[in-house]
C-alpha cells in the first residue's frame, strides 16, 4: 500500500482541525465542502473509512516517521 508522506499527513490533520473548528460555528457551504474534501483525502491517504480512524492512523504515522529514516538506505548495519 502506498503511504502518504508524514509532512502531507501533518498538513491535512492541521487543516482538518482548523476547518472543523471554524465549521462548528455555522453551516457555511464553502467550509462544509472543504471539510468534506479534507476528510475524504485523509481517509484515502491513510487507507481508512472514517475520520476518527484516519486521524489516529495519520498521527501514528507522523509519530513514527523518524523511525523510517533510521531504517532507510543510509542506515548503518
Amino acid at each position: 500500500m502506498l503511504m502518504a508522506h508524514p509532512a502531507v499527513l501533518a498538513r491535512l490533520v492541521e487543516e482538518y482541525e482548523v476547518v472543523s473548528q471554524h465549521q462548528a460555528g455555522g453551516r457555511r457551504e464553502p467550509l462544509r465542502q472543504r471539510l468534506e474534501d479534507v476528510v475524504y483525502t485523509l481517509c484515502v491517504s491513510t487507507g481508512t473509512r472514517d475520520i476518527d480512524a484516519a486521524l489516529a492512523s495519520a498521527r501514528e504515522r507522523m509519530g513514527t516517521a523518524w523511525l523510517t529514516v533510521a531504517d532507510g538506505p543510509e542506515a548503518v548495519a
